[in-house]
């Protein structure tokens, strides 16, 4: 009789855990929708984030990457690029890109790119499909949102500059040179500056939002992707994915605090830093997983498995759950920040690169 009874708990323990890891697992209402872009496939998924299931694929442009919501959750804009898709550049023995002597990488992709592609789309939440788009300057990669929500702040990739976009106007109203290979882009959270981090020589360019002028600039290991911050913006946070590190940052004085090391075969891409300020999230990129550390004594509290190649992350409105972009194995996971697990993982479109949320729809 015990034998049976141990059986039966052992079936439904297995039933629990199948259940768990599908895409329909129940979890507590959750009143978001996440936004996913799909690099090779043109487009955005888009996934209900009470039961996972996937919702609608918007059909967006060519290599939409950077993706984010407007303040008011009306829109989501997604970063779209004519530039074909490369491999990574050849690094030297300290991980800096090697390029040819008096020529970028950049250079033979400005000629097979299709520029009429470049843009920043605009994605209605309401219809879930593309409105719009508006000029984005050169190969759009990354951007952000001023606090206000009305002007985006791009980094154009192939020309070392970032731009200044009017979302009303849908103008360009400022070209700000930074360093080469320009990626992510951060707004702080008083909203007083924006961060540009380059990928090829590990400049960071600091940008006041009154005038548009570079307050300074400082390096960091080469390869930064991202940008985070502490909720009062004092202190931030800046992956070097070559180098596999994390760098705290001093946003005041612009300077490097701390260098992390983050666990073997670390490759970080995405930072984000929990609501409430107490925790760190890295994506670390071929090493398949998520980094936990403590925002204060940076020590690492966890490292957590997902997907193939997780890139970029996002943080559920609510806190409990993280959602990671996996780019090789084409799907999302979804991860439960409460016992720092895996959870689910739902199917994307080709190759997705960023996650957006979107708060308050049905």
């Amino acid at each position: 009789m015990q034998i049976g009874i141990a059986k039966c708990r052992g079936s439904q323990w297995l039933a629990a855990a199948l259940i768990a890891l599908s895409p329909s697992a129940p979890q507590a209402a959750a009143n978001y929708q996440i936004y996913v872009s799909n690099e090779r496939s043109g487009d955005v998924t888009v996934i209900n984030g009470s039961d996972n299931q996937v919702l609608a694929t918007i059909v967006a442009g060519k290599r939409p990457r950077g993706i984010h919501a407007s303040p008011d959750g009306k829109v989501v804009y997604v970063a779209l690029s004519g530039t074909p898709i490369e491999p990574p550049p050849q690094l030297d023995a300290q991980g800096n890109p090697i390029f040819q002597r008096g020529k970028d990488d950049d250079d033979d992709d400005n000629a097979k790119s299709d520029k009429s592609a470049d843009a920043i789309g605009i994605l209605d939440v309401a219809q879930r499909k593309l409105t719009g788009k508006i000029p984005g300057g050169s190969d759009p990669e990354e951007f952000s949102l001023s606090k206000d929500g009305t002007r985006l702040y791009v980094s154009n990739e192939d020309v070392k500059t970032a731009s200044v976009i009017n979302i009303v106007s849908k103008k360009v109203e400022h070209i700000i040179p930074v360093g080469q290979e320009p990626e992510g882009v951060a707004t702080a959270p008083d909203g007083s500056r924006f961060y540009v981090t380059c990928e090829a020589g590990g400049d960071v360019y600091a940008v006041e939002t009154h005038g548009y002028t570079v307050v300074g600039h400082f390096k960091v290991n080469v390869r930064p992707r991202s940008m985070g911050f502490l909720p009062d913006g004092g202190i931030g946070f800046i992956p070097s994915e070559s180098t596999g590190e994390l760098n705290v940052i001093d946003t005041l004085n612009l300077k490097v605090l701390k260098v992390i090391t983050l666990p073997q075969r670390s490759r970080p891409m995405s930072v984000k830093v929990a609501s409430d300020g107490k925790r760190i999230y890295v994506s670390n990129g071929r090493a398949g997983t998520i980094s936990v550390l403590d925002s204060r004594s940076y020590e690492l509290l966890n490292t957590i498995s997902v997907g193939t190649r997780p890139w970029g992350i996002a943080l559920s409105p609510d806190g409990k759950r993280l959602y990671s972009a996996n780019g090789p194995s084409n799907d999302v996971s979804v991860v439960d920040l409460a016992s720092n697990k895996e959870i689910a993982r739902v199917k994307a479109g080709n190759s997705p690169w960023g996650v957006a949320i979107v708060s308050g729809t049905p």
